[in-house]
């Protein structure tokens, strides 16, 4: 089934709503993507005919086993990618989120695999070039503000 990236960033949405908060309401999905409830009710139906969340008018929302897989692996990738933008490549982290939020719907399976084990490696193997890195990065960045 093909799942469209709006379509995963809806999921996503919903999947930190319920674990935020509990519960998942139409007016916080709006409220949280930027969008009018109209908007969130449409894509509702759309996401509860392809099975990845039950949702009947002014009833519950809830993600299917299968929706709720689709969000936790885009939101896996949307923090692995945040954290590797600041911690690895020093980007500031209001940029790293924004680009994460792109990029998490356009990588691979096997680049996500691989930006964890450099991730990894350079943590563990490599610190200080790591620090360096960073050090000289943060510091060009003073230099041409």
């Amino acid at each position: 089934m093909e799942i469209s990236k709006r379509e995963e960033e809806y999921l996503e949405t919903m999947y930190i709503l319920h674990k935020n908060k509990g519960v998942i309401r139409v007016k916080d999905i709006a409220k949280m993507m930027r969008v009018k409830p109209p908007s969130v009710v449409d894509a509702l139906k759309k996401l509860n005919e392809k099975g990845l969340v039950e949702y009947e008018k002014y009833d519950r929302i809830l993600l299917t086993d299968e929706g709720r897989e689709v969000a936790e692996r885009t939101y896996s990738k949307h923090l692995l990618l945040t954290k590797f933008f600041i911690d690895i490549l020093g980007i500031p982290p209001e940029i790293a989120e924004r680009d994460a939020c792109q990029f998490e719907h356009y990588v691979s399976e096997i680049t996500v695999k691989r930006i964890r084990e450099f991730a990894r490696f350079i943590q563990e193997e490599c610190p200080y070039v790591l620090k360096q890195f960073i050090r000289e990065k943060l510091a060009g960045n003073a230099e041409s503000e």
